[in-house]
């Protein structure tokens, strides 16, 4: 039998650990320890980065003895770095000191507390018994793998199939949620309000933005959205939220601040703030959010109005085939719709995190349709945000190499003819942009290039309304220096 049936076999047993947890007696903690719950927390503050890592600031009141004390810190996250917790003293810096502490996330449920008995002695209930047979038993529990195994005075059986197993206590070490056990020293009595800092994983954010363009295809509205998810095992109340976008290192994350530059926001209102941060860009929520564990929430980020946007048609080469010969390049190919806009002026000129664009447009009737979407990159101000939406459903390319001839050595020369189609009413322009590999030279051509990069070479192309236009040209390339 697998342990999956043994466990749903056992559904008295997880009313007997319910039935448990009623008795303090038996929490599995010291005398002397004192326990910590979100009752004590005063504040919190999460500051989330890219990358799903935390740093969390968890201060709470507590009442501590002088000398020696022991602080079950309870609601830590599940998936927190013990080795890079920090206790501070916000009372009288220095007072209160770390001897040890100890995360407990071996955590209460019916396998572990199996786990945890396994040579111990255990009491079975039947609950159909045989004729003549007791009602109860005391057994042994020989081992957990793949289902247990019960050493009984007579004889050893494996599984449960009309019984379940009653537990007189739980064992000592087990937590019915991740808690850091710290031995502390106080030079005090009295009340202190303490700060636990630590980095946890299962916390995350991500960007997303949304647009809605306009009739003439010239401007758009953009409202930038924070989406966070909180899978840490742990709920943090009214938390002040801070966000970090950036690459950072996580074993050396960096804790220097710059100057503070306001990001406005729709109505004028500041629902998030940002501010250079060393190498990175830190936003701040104006007002705090309780982040609930095994959540997914969104909040503002930005809204700007008429964005100028520019879309182009753009029909993209390769750089392979000006050093092999390739007769036919592609029929019907597809020819890619871009937007790009700059991140400057209006409402927009700030560092927009990394995260994925969706468009839309309405239709004549009114109702929003969707144009497509792309991932971008963390985007300083004033640079360019281009998006790759689809491609075009009524322009066209077919495109052939016309010769192609070694000149000796690592020198290629080849001509091309591209003839692109267009079913619109209305002219289109495309933009053809071919990755030229090495020392490159256009040696002859019917429209002219434009030289956009070391390795771009790219013509514009008006494609009249129903009809088509055709682009040729020749290369040289030479590949080695």
């Amino acid at each position: 039998m697998t342990r999956e049936r043994c466990r749903s076999a056992g559904v008295a047993l997880a009313a007997a650990l319910a039935s448990a947890l009623l008795f303090p007696a038996v929490s599995g903690a010291d005398p002397a320890e004192r326990t910590s719950t979100l009752a004590d927390v005063r504040s919190v503050n999460l500051t989330i980065y890219n990358g799903a890592l935390a740093l969390v600031h968890d201060r709470r009141h507590l009442n501590l003895e002088q000398g020696e004390n022991r602080v079950a810190w309870r609601d830590v996250g599940a998936s927190m770095d013990a080795t890079s917790a920090v206790l501070a003293d916000l009372s009288v810096p220095g007072a209160v000191r770390v001897v040890e502490q100890n995360f407990n996330f071996d955590l209460l449920n019916p396998s572990t507390v199996l786990d945890k008995f396994v040579g111990r002695d255990v009491t079975v209930v039947h609950e159909k018994p045989l004729p003549g047979q007791p009602v109860r038993e005391t057994a042994k529990l020989l081992a957990d793998n793949d289902g247990i195994v019960l050493q009984y005075a007579d004889r050893i059986e494996t599984g449960l199939s009309s019984s379940h197993i009653v537990f007189g206590s739980l064992p000592a070490d087990l937590r019915d949620r991740p808690t850091l056990v710290l031995d502390l020293v106080s030079d005090r009595a009295g009340s202190a309000d303490l700060d636990l800092s630590y980095l946890t994983g299962g916390l995350g954010w991500a960007a997303n933005y949304v647009g809605v363009v306009s009739p003439q295809e010239d401007r758009m509205d953009l409202q930038g959205l924070i989406t966070l998810s909180n899978t840490s095992g742990t709920s943090f109340p009214n938390a002040r939220l801070q966000l970090v976008a950036g690459n950072v290192n996580y074993v050396a994350p960096s804790s220097v601040m710059e100057k503070v530059v306001p990001s406005p926001v729709a109505d004028s209102v500041q629902a998030v703030t940002q501010q250079n941060f060393f190498e990175y860009h830190l936003y701040t929520l104006a007002q705090p959010t309780s982040v609930l564990n095994n959540q997914t929430k969104q909040v503002s980020l930005l809204s700007a109005r008429r964005v100028p946007i520019h879309k182009t048609l753009e029909l993209r080469g390769s750089d392979a085939y000006y050093s092999n010969a390739d007769a036919d390049l592609g029929a019907k190919l597809q020819v890619g719709v871009y937007v790009t806009f700059t991140n400057r002026g209006g409402e927009l000129g700030v560092p927009l995190p990394g995260g994925v664009v969706r468009l839309y447009k309405n239709d004549a009737g009114g109702t929003s349709q969707f144009l497509g979407a792309d991932q971008i990159d963390h985007t300083p101000r004033n640079e360019d945000v281009r998006l790759h939406l689809g491609d075009s459903f009524d322009v066209t390319a077919n495109k052939k190499q016309l010769t192609f001839r070694s000149l000796g050595g690592c020198s290629f020369a080849s001509s091309y003819r591209i003839v692109l189609a267009n079913a619109k009413t209305e002219p289109a322009t495309v933009l053809v942009v071919e990755p030229i590999p090495g020392d490159w030279t256009i040696t002859s051509e019917n429209l002219r290039h434009q030289k956009t990069s070391s390795a771009t070479a790219t013509w514009t192309v008006r494609v009249p309304a129903d009809g088509k236009a055709t682009l040729e040209y020749s290369a040289r390339v030479k590949l080695c220096f």
